[in-house]
């Protein structure tokens, strides 16, 4: 279209050609060497003559220039849309089915301000402490035990020692506010737990610990009793969901630290630890998926279920919120380990870890605390 307009114009407006071809022009003029003002004139002339003899003005040449341009410009957008309706190919395959699905774990990882380290001396040794309930009491004392496979996985692990301070069925919550002698557990519960670790006093703890019937009770009492926490450099502390399954609060709007609530009983534990060891860095490993068992004795769902006081997904939430204001780390198991989508590989029942459970979440506290011996064993 552009070639047949341009060349329209051409014989439009050239009017030297056109005047030489209609006669306008005198063609002795040009060879006999006429002034250029008198054949300019001719020249002028002759295509003037031309333009009005075809009925052709320069309005109207200013016209088919212009509707020429919008012409161009339309047919160039009507391209444009054709090819970008046309689209590219794409890669997608409306008939493939996969399992695998990105799920972003809510991790918060934060490192110890080198301020609280000022005075305390470094031993040279990596010194952890696991608190909580079954995923760390559950072959205890074995090699497949988390903490065993925990100290196995730490750099340098002849020069490593994790204590194992786990309680079987214990919670981080309390049952009750003020402790009560007709419910013994309470003394291994988080807060509880924390207040005997930093004042010193295990009375209580001990007591209760021959209440009893687990034989490793005792033991881990002697244990935490005789420990010198100058020595800890990391407090590692997981619960399954057992709060959750117990139908605790998840949080009191009104006293952040009530210890008859998941987020309080925590954030007095944490604060607890910070002020009487202020060198010790705390990392939090949350809870798994999970099951609940209903009343009529059918599995529930804990990410869908809620049992008074939010899923086991709110749950975390707060978890989340506590460890970030006390600015300790925070493992997420929920999303980052034991899931809705591979719990079967992982767990023995409804709550319940196998060998390949623990390791996997040994391989999660290795990976998020020690990055450098992650990437060295991987390379």
């Amino acid at each position: 279209m552009s070639f047949l307009f341009s060349v329209f114009i051409f014989r439009k407006i050239n009017p030297l050609r056109e005047a030489y071809l209609y006669g306008t022009i005198n063609y002795n003029h040009l060879k006999k060497g006429c002034p250029s003002g008198r054949l300019s004139r001719d020249i002028g002339n002759g295509g003037e003559n031309i333009m009005e003899k075809r009925g052709i003005s320069k309005a109207a040449i200013v016209h088919i220039v212009f509707i020429s341009a919008i012409v161009i410009i339309f047919a160039v957008c009507v391209y444009k849309l054709y090819k970008w309706n046309k689209g590219v190919p794409s890669d997608y395959d409306p008939d493939y089915v996969t399992t695998d699905f990105d799920i972003e774990p809510l991790d918060n990882i934060i490192p110890l301000a080198p301020e609280f380290l000022e005075g305390h001396e470094d031993d040279g040794e990596t010194t952890i402490l696991c608190l909580g309930n079954d995923p760390f009491s559950k072959e205890k004392g074995h090699d497949n035990g988390l903490a065993e496979m925990i100290a196995a996985k730490v750099p340098n692990p002849d020069a490593a020692t994790v204590y194992n301070g786990s309680f079987t069925g214990s919670t981080i919550s309390a049952a009750y506010a003020n402790y009560n002698d007709g419910y013994w557990m309470d003394s291994f519960s988080l807060s509880y737990l924390a207040k005997a670790i930093c004042s010193g006093d295990f009375t209580q703890t001990m007591q209760a610990a021959y209440y009893s019937y687990d034989p490793d009770f005792v033991p881990t009492v002697e244990m935490l009793e005789n420990l010198d926490m100058s020595k800890v450099d990391i407090i590692c502390i997981m619960y399954d969901a057992i709060d959750y399954i117990e139908k605790r609060p998840s949080d009191d709007p009104n006293d952040p630290y009530s210890i008859v609530a998941y987020t309080g009983a925590l954030r007095t534990a944490i604060e607890e630890f910070q002020k009487a060891y202020p060198f010790i860095r705390i990392v939090v490993m949350s809870h798994t998926f999970c099951f609940s068992i209903n009343d009529e004795g059918n599995f529930e769902n804990g990410d869908r279920t809620d049992l008074g006081n939010g899923t086991l997904s709110h749950y975390l939430q707060k978890e989340l919120d506590v460890t970030s204001e006390c600015s300790v780390s925070l493992i997420d198991n929920f999303y980052g380990s034991i899931n809705e989508d591979n719990y079967r590989d992982y767990m023995v029942d409804y709550i319940h870890f196998n060998d390949e459970g623990r390791k996997l979440l040994a391989n999660r506290f290795i990976e998020c605390i020690f990055p450098n011996k992650q990437a060295a064993e991987t390379d």
